[in-house]
């Protein structure tokens, strides 16, 4: 079973659960409760997905302020959502829409990127990309 798909599952999962210890100890107004909780959980989360979406919205497409800040901050296991966040810029797709792992590009105004792999969802590998220094020219 795929790492997402066991996620999903353990959160519906934790979902039922939740309601069922709900109407155990607190009847049904805890069921109706619990229903409010877990609807405020999904509208919190989708209310910051909007935010980091229409934060990135107004940026150029695979556009970040420094390559070697991104690098740093990166992890395993990062979600998309969250390098979209920290970019504050949709990444340029350089794989075929579709396919997996996902390779996006983020490049900063001095030619430097990052490449990042994401395979369900989450970053695998990344990798930061700058151009070679030009000599400075010789004083006479």
């Amino acid at each position: 079973m795929d790492y997402t798909k066991a996620q999903m599952l353990a959160v519906r999962i934790g979902a039922v659960a939740f309601l069922v210890l709900a109407h155990h100890w607190y009847g049904w107004p805890g069921v109706a409760a619990g229903v409010g909780a877990l609807v405020m959980w999904v509208l919190l989360h989708f209310t910051r997905m909007l935010q980091v979406l229409r934060r990135a919205a107004g940026r150029p497409k695979g556009h970040v302020q420094s390559s070697v800040m991104l690098n740093a901050r990166l992890h395993p296991g990062a979600p998309l959502m969250q390098v979209v966040a920290l970019t504050r810029s949709l990444g340029e797709l350089r794989s075929t829409p579709g396919e997996q792992p996902e390779v996006f590009r983020w490049t900063d105004i001095g030619q430097s990127f990052v490449e990042c792999e994401f395979e369900g969802g989450k970053l695998v590998r990344w990798r930061l990309d700058r151009p070679p220094e030009t000599a400075p020219d010789a004083a006479p």
